[in-house]
Protein backbone atom coordinates (compact mmCIF):
# COMPACT_ATOMS: atom_id res chain seq x y z
CA UNK A 1 0.00 0.00 0.00
CA UNK A 2 1.60 3.30 -1.02
CA UNK A 3 2.25 5.81 1.71
CA UNK A 4 0.05 8.84 1.25
CA UNK A 5 2.10 11.97 0.70
CA UNK A 6 1.30 14.87 2.94
CA UNK A 7 0.78 18.17 1.24
CA UNK A 8 3.74 20.42 1.95
CA UNK A 9 2.98 23.84 3.31
CA UNK A 10 5.39 26.73 3.20
CA UNK A 11 7.06 27.25 6.62
CA UNK A 12 5.47 30.68 7.04
CA UNK A 13 2.00 29.10 7.06
CA UNK A 14 2.89 27.11 10.16
CA UNK A 15 4.29 30.22 11.83
CA UNK A 16 1.15 32.24 11.08
CA UNK A 17 -0.96 29.41 12.46
CA UNK A 18 1.11 29.26 15.65
CA UNK A 19 0.69 33.02 16.17
CA UNK A 20 -3.04 32.68 15.50
CA UNK A 21 -3.37 29.94 18.13
CA UNK A 22 -1.19 31.86 20.60
CA UNK A 23 -3.36 34.99 20.35
CA UNK A 24 -6.48 32.85 20.79
CA UNK A 25 -4.95 31.22 23.88
CA UNK A 26 -3.93 34.63 25.28
CA UNK A 27 -7.48 35.96 24.94
CA UNK A 28 -8.88 32.77 26.47
CA UNK A 29 -6.45 32.94 29.38
CA UNK A 30 -7.05 36.60 30.23
CA UNK A 31 -9.61 37.04 32.99
CA UNK A 32 -12.23 39.63 31.99
CA UNK A 33 -15.34 38.95 34.09
CA UNK A 34 -16.88 42.36 33.34
CA UNK A 35 -16.38 41.96 29.60
CA UNK A 36 -17.48 38.33 29.33
CA UNK A 37 -21.24 38.88 29.53
CA UNK A 38 -21.18 41.88 27.19
CA UNK A 39 -19.20 40.01 24.53
CA UNK A 40 -21.46 36.97 24.82
CA UNK A 41 -24.61 39.10 24.40
CA UNK A 42 -23.12 41.07 21.49
CA UNK A 43 -22.01 37.90 19.71
CA UNK A 44 -25.52 36.45 20.09
CA UNK A 45 -27.15 39.69 18.93
CA UNK A 46 -25.08 39.57 15.73
CA UNK A 47 -26.48 36.15 14.74
CA UNK A 48 -28.21 36.19 11.35
CA UNK A 49 -27.02 39.80 10.84
CA UNK A 50 -29.73 41.05 13.22
CA UNK A 51 -27.68 44.10 14.20
CA UNK A 52 -27.21 45.07 10.55
CA UNK A 53 -30.90 44.55 9.80
CA UNK A 54 -31.86 46.71 12.78
CA UNK A 55 -29.38 49.43 11.78
CA UNK A 56 -30.69 49.27 8.21
CA UNK A 57 -34.26 49.75 9.44
CA UNK A 58 -33.22 52.78 11.50
CA UNK A 59 -31.38 54.28 8.53
CA UNK A 60 -34.30 53.66 6.18
CA UNK A 61 -36.82 55.27 8.55
CA UNK A 62 -34.75 58.22 9.78
CA UNK A 63 -32.26 58.95 7.00
CA UNK A 64 -34.47 60.07 4.13
CA UNK A 65 -33.58 59.04 0.59
CA UNK A 66 -29.87 58.71 1.42
CA UNK A 67 -30.69 56.54 4.44
CA UNK A 68 -32.91 54.25 2.38
CA UNK A 69 -30.23 53.92 -0.28
CA UNK A 70 -27.51 53.31 2.33
CA UNK A 71 -29.66 50.68 4.08
CA UNK A 72 -30.43 48.92 0.80
CA UNK A 73 -26.78 48.93 -0.24
CA UNK A 74 -25.63 47.73 3.18
CA UNK A 75 -28.14 44.89 3.29
CA UNK A 76 -27.37 43.88 -0.30
CA UNK A 77 -23.72 43.75 0.74
CA UNK A 78 -24.62 41.47 3.65
CA UNK A 79 -26.56 39.13 1.35
CA UNK A 80 -23.73 38.93 -1.19
CA UNK A 81 -21.12 38.42 1.52
CA UNK A 82 -23.10 35.77 3.38
CA UNK A 83 -23.64 33.79 0.18
CA UNK A 84 -19.98 33.99 -0.81
CA UNK A 85 -18.66 33.07 2.64
CA UNK A 86 -21.05 30.18 3.28
CA UNK A 87 -21.31 28.70 -0.20
CA UNK A 88 -17.73 29.19 -1.39
CA UNK A 89 -15.11 30.08 1.21
CA UNK A 90 -16.15 27.91 4.16
CA UNK A 91 -16.25 24.88 1.87
CA UNK A 92 -12.73 25.60 0.65
CA UNK A 93 -11.29 26.68 4.02
CA UNK A 94 -12.50 23.62 5.96
CA UNK A 95 -10.88 24.84 9.19
CA UNK A 96 -12.21 23.28 12.37
CA UNK A 97 -13.60 25.38 15.17
CA UNK A 98 -11.36 26.02 18.16
CA UNK A 99 -11.53 23.60 21.09
CA UNK A 100 -12.79 25.90 23.84
CA UNK A 101 -12.47 23.24 26.52
CA UNK A 102 -8.82 22.52 25.72
CA UNK A 103 -8.05 26.25 25.81
CA UNK A 104 -10.02 26.80 29.05
CA UNK A 105 -12.27 29.50 27.61
CA UNK A 106 -14.38 30.54 30.63
CA UNK A 107 -17.90 29.16 30.48
CA UNK A 108 -19.32 32.63 31.19
CA UNK A 109 -18.20 33.56 27.65
CA UNK A 110 -19.74 30.61 25.85
CA UNK A 111 -22.24 31.03 23.06
CA UNK A 112 -23.50 27.99 21.14
CA UNK A 113 -20.66 26.61 19.03
CA UNK A 114 -21.66 26.85 15.36
CA UNK A 115 -21.60 23.67 13.31
CA UNK A 116 -20.15 25.39 10.24
CA UNK A 117 -16.42 25.61 9.54
CA UNK A 118 -14.39 28.23 11.35
CA UNK A 119 -12.71 29.98 8.40
CA UNK A 120 -13.67 32.75 7.81
CA UNK A 121 -15.91 34.43 10.39
CA UNK A 122 -19.26 35.03 8.72
CA UNK A 123 -20.38 37.34 11.54
CA UNK A 124 -17.37 39.56 10.93
CA UNK A 125 -17.61 39.46 7.15
CA UNK A 126 -21.28 40.46 7.15
CA UNK A 127 -20.90 43.19 9.77
CA UNK A 128 -17.99 44.78 7.89
CA UNK A 129 -19.82 44.38 4.56
CA UNK A 130 -22.84 46.22 5.95
CA UNK A 131 -20.70 49.09 7.25
CA UNK A 132 -18.81 49.29 3.94
CA UNK A 133 -22.03 49.23 1.92
CA UNK A 134 -23.55 52.00 4.02
CA UNK A 135 -20.31 53.98 3.77
CA UNK A 136 -20.63 54.24 -0.01
CA UNK A 137 -23.64 56.52 0.47
CA UNK A 138 -23.17 57.84 4.02
CA UNK A 139 -19.44 57.82 4.88
CA UNK A 140 -19.82 59.43 8.31
CA UNK A 141 -22.58 57.05 9.32
CA UNK A 142 -20.35 54.11 8.47
CA UNK A 143 -17.78 55.09 11.14
CA UNK A 144 -19.81 53.87 14.16
CA UNK A 145 -20.97 50.88 12.09
CA UNK A 146 -17.34 49.93 11.40
CA UNK A 147 -16.58 50.33 15.13
CA UNK A 148 -19.52 48.05 15.98
CA UNK A 149 -18.38 45.52 13.36
CA UNK A 150 -14.88 45.52 14.89
CA UNK A 151 -16.29 44.78 18.34
CA UNK A 152 -18.49 42.01 16.87
CA UNK A 153 -15.35 40.55 15.29
CA UNK A 154 -13.51 40.59 18.62
CA UNK A 155 -16.53 39.04 20.37
CA UNK A 156 -16.20 35.97 18.16
CA UNK A 157 -12.67 35.38 19.46
CA UNK A 158 -13.58 36.32 23.04
CA UNK A 159 -16.43 33.79 23.10
CA UNK A 160 -14.07 31.15 21.73
CA UNK A 161 -15.84 30.28 18.47
CA UNK A 162 -13.20 31.70 16.09
CA UNK A 163 -9.45 32.12 15.86
CA UNK A 164 -8.20 35.69 15.26
CA UNK A 165 -7.19 34.75 11.70
CA UNK A 166 -10.80 33.80 10.96
CA UNK A 167 -12.05 37.25 11.87
CA UNK A 168 -9.24 39.02 9.99
CA UNK A 169 -10.08 37.05 6.85
CA UNK A 170 -13.78 37.74 7.39
CA UNK A 171 -13.12 41.47 7.72
CA UNK A 172 -11.12 41.53 4.50
CA UNK A 173 -13.76 39.57 2.58
CA UNK A 174 -16.55 41.75 3.96
CA UNK A 175 -14.79 44.97 3.04
CA UNK A 176 -14.05 43.82 -0.51
CA UNK A 177 -17.55 42.48 -1.18
CA UNK A 178 -19.21 45.46 0.53
CA UNK A 179 -17.28 47.88 -1.68
CA UNK A 180 -17.88 45.80 -4.81
CA UNK A 181 -21.61 45.56 -4.10
CA UNK A 182 -21.81 49.30 -3.51
CA UNK A 183 -19.99 49.95 -6.80
CA UNK A 184 -22.38 47.69 -8.72
CA UNK A 185 -25.42 49.38 -7.17
CA UNK A 186 -23.90 52.81 -7.79
CA UNK A 187 -23.42 52.02 -11.48
CA UNK A 188 -26.97 50.69 -11.74
CA UNK A 189 -28.50 53.75 -10.09
CA UNK A 190 -25.97 56.30 -11.38
CA UNK A 191 -24.14 58.57 -8.95
CA UNK A 192 -23.84 58.51 -5.18
CA UNK A 193 -25.94 60.41 -2.69
CA UNK A 194 -23.71 62.21 -0.21
CA UNK A 195 -24.73 62.17 3.43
Amino acid sequence: MPVEKRRRRPPWVGEVERVDHAVYAAVAGTETPLLDGAMRRLSDAANYSRLSIAAGAVLAVSGGAAGRRAAATGLASVAATSAFVNVVVKRIGRRRRPNRDAQDVPEARHVPMPTSRSFPSGHTACAIAFASGVGATMPLTSVPLHCLATVVAYSRVHTGVHYPGDVLAGALIGAVIGDATANVIDKQLGGRTAG
